[in-house]
């Protein structure tokens, strides 16, 4: 059997994985075994490593310009502000060309939404991956399933609209960039307008600073109301950012955090004028 350790993951895996803990907050590693750190400190200390160089820019980055992100806003603002319902901003996304990430390996399908078009609950992930891709839709694969498992157990079949920060799949399954999510953000601002919901829950670390405009990690995020507004400020939604799923499944430990988190939301949702 082949080793599945770190040293032999490709760099597209490393890359995803890096971001996956990222995502998850974490900012430092522990050794296996535990160190004596007073008898390390009567020994001399081994010389510092050499300095790795930084890594060459990636191919797609050197071999052709990025794209001018400040006017894929602007054109993504007129696409979405003149999709008058959900399926002509649908049509709108699949023929937009300002992101990135639909030239980077994605399938030729935008991945937009499925749900209820009026539903109270907005769910937002972060990106498709390589299931969403093939089949079009958000949250199919195993994290869509295991999401699908909890809304249910919530008592919120048929109650969700789901979609993600950015429409097409980024290469790796990495985390989208800020950049990626700015140019799809007037997109999603437009499907919220659009469907109303009564409360948004941010799946993941890269929906929640997106949608909230943050530089707070998840899981200091999690758990606590927020506010999401419209970009000219005339519509107001409460949102709870919650752990990503695809989290979840690689740690099933942290699901009573995520199902606390849901019994928060239907709590607010079914009764709205208690104070969160």
């Amino acid at each position: 059997m082949t080793p599945t350790g770190p040293a032999n993951l490709s760099p597209a895996q490393a890359e995803a994985l890096l971001a996956f803990w990222a995502e998850a907050g974490v900012d430092a590693m522990l050794f296996d075994a535990p160190v004596d750190r007073i008898a390390a400190g009567q020994i001399a200390r081994p010389a510092p490593p050499a300095r790795i160089p930084p890594p060459a820019p990636a191919p797609h980055a050197a071999g052709r310009p990025q794209p001018d992100v400040s006017a894929a806003v602007i054109q993504a603002q007129a696409l979405a502000e003149a999709a008058g319902d959900l399926e002509a901003l649908a049509a709108a996304i699949a023929a937009f060309e300002g992101c990135p990430l639909r030239f980077e390996g994605a399938a030729s399908k935008a991945v937009f939404s499925r749900g209820d078009s009026g539903a109270p609950v907005m769910v937002i992930g972060e990106g498709p991956g390589q299931e969403e891709d093939q089949r079009g839709q958000p949250f199919v694969g195993r994290a869509g399933q295991l999401l699908d498992r909890m809304l249910a157990a919530a008592g919120l079949t048929d109650r969700v609209f789901i979609t993600n920060t950015v429409f097409w799949r980024p290469p790796g399954n990495r985390t989208p960039t800020p950049g990626e999510q700015a140019v799809c953000a007037p997109f999603v601002a437009r499907a919220i307008v659009l469907v109303r919901p009564k409360v948004l829950l941010l799946a993941g670390g890269a929906s929640a600073k997106a949608m909230l405009n943050t530089t707070e990690g998840i899981l200091s995020l999690r758990g606590r109301w927020h506010e999401w507004r419209s970009p000219d400020g005339a519509l107001e939604i409460p949102a709870m950012p919650t752990l990503h799923p695809a989290f979840l499944l690689r740690q099933p430990a942290a699901k009573k955090r995520a199902w606390a988190d849901l019994m928060t939301l239907t709590e607010r949702l079914d009764r709205p004028h208690r104070p969160a």
